[in-house]
């Protein structure tokens, strides 16, 4: 592992998430078990095998006697370099064999000799790539604070002169641990701002890196936003003929096409959500700040508008709609009212208003009352 390889995508982050789908998502569970099944096999991933409690003995007998001869091959070649080689050669053998373990996805003791290699190497960005193996070990194992003490290992490297490439890789790597937390405009902006400059395949294919990107754009970004860093977006663009799905929710709700865009929000839930442990915990929350978001872009067009009228822009019934828009009137998510008997709609655009512009209009206008007052008080007096 020289100080400028490209790091190694081990643990493979793919591997939680098939577990995940063979748990969770039934029609996924075929395709899920034979890919996992394979990486496990390629990556001679016995400890993570052992750890999901599996009851196939053999596949983890051959791979652990495979994992024990690895292991013993490298502590051969270090034994050595400790007794004939110089430092380069044993920090160079003791990355080797931290990467191993965490490719195997022995999470016990893959963190102390990450530790121990990160001792004993002197190039940062060798040291940087350490740390980041801390981090998608954390991932893998959705460990939290893992990720975030290594994260802040890492830019604290990279402040002390870490390379560009590497600065943008931690970028990813932050913007999926705010995803984790539900962090949406802080995951969005650090994935837009790697959209041209994306290299860290050891995390996942750029075709899932933009994925991430649109949907946290979704609820991260603004309308302008979208249409800008979104929808006008090369990297972005070249990307929708394959995630038809994101694609489609994206562009409706920008065009205002709100029965398209309910359609599409729920095949992104059961596409893109549901289906990863990473976004899984917030489908709910996800679903319900799209359709305020549809909601709030429609409303703000019209002083008032009939309730049946919006039912039909959504292709809902009157029933469903009453019931959710009465539920985000009240807890203060959408400003507008519901006359029951009439079965219209009435904005109330000062209330959603940003309280903080308000206050300072009102500091404005007491300002200017004041100045007005002392202004006739020096002409009467």
């Amino acid at each position: 592992m020289a100080d400028d390889s490209v790091p190694l995508p081990y643990p493979n982050l793919k591997v939680p998430k098939w577990q995940f789908q063979i748990s969770n998502v039934e029609r996924l569970k075929p395709e899920a078990s034979s890919s996992m099944r394979k990486a496990i096999e390629t990556d001679e991933m016995a400890p993570y095998l052992r750890a999901t409690d599996s009851s196939d003995s053999e596949l983890i007998r051959t791979l652990t006697e495979k994992n024990e001869k690895e292991l013993s091959t490298i502590d051969e070649k270090l034994k050595d370099a400790e007794e004939n080689l110089g430092e380069s050669e044993i920090s160079e053998l003791l990355r080797s064999k931290a990467m191993y373990l965490c490719r195997i996805g022995d999470k016990e003791k893959a963190l102390p000799a990450l530790e121990k290699a990160l001792e004993k190497t002197a190039g940062l960005g060798a040291r940087i790539d350490l740390v980041l193996a801390m981090v998608r070990m954390g991932l893998f194992y959705a460990d939290t604070q893992l990720v975030t003490a290594n994260i802040t290992r890492a830019s604290d490297l990279i402040d002390s002169g870490g390379d560009w490439d590497r600065r943008n890789r931690l970028k990813v790597y932050r913007a999926l641990h705010h995803l984790s937390i539900r962090d949406f405009k802080e995951a969005a902006d650090l994935l837009i701002d790697s959209l041209s400059t994306f290299t860290a395949t050891e995390l996942m294919d750029y075709d899932e890196f933009v994925a991430l990107t649109v949907l946290a754009a979704g609820v991260g970004c603004d309308r302008k936003g979208v249409k800008t860093k979104i929808l006008a977006s090369s990297e972005v663009t070249g990307c929708l003929p394959t995630l038809s799905h994101l694609a489609t929710m994206t562009d409706s709700l920008y065009k205002s096409n709100y029965s398209q865009f309910f359609l599409s929000l729920a095949e992104v839930e059961q596409t893109y959500l549901l289906p990863d442990p990473l976004l899984a915990p917030h489908a709910r929350y996800y679903v319900r700040e799209m359709r305020i978001k549809a909601y709030q872009q429609l409303l703000e067009s019209y002083q008032s508008l009939t309730l049946e009228r919006m039912c039909r822009s959504f292709g809902v019934s009157e029933t469903f709609m009453d019931r959710d828009l009465s539920r985000f009137i009240a807890t203060g998510r959408l400003a507008c009212t519901i006359d029951k008997v009439s079965g219209v709609i009435a904005t109330n655009k000062m209330a959603g208003q940003n309280k903080t512009v308000v206050y300072e209009q009102v500091l404005k206008q007491g300002d200017q009352l004041l100045g007005e007052i002392q202004k006739l008080h020096r002409v009467v007096g």
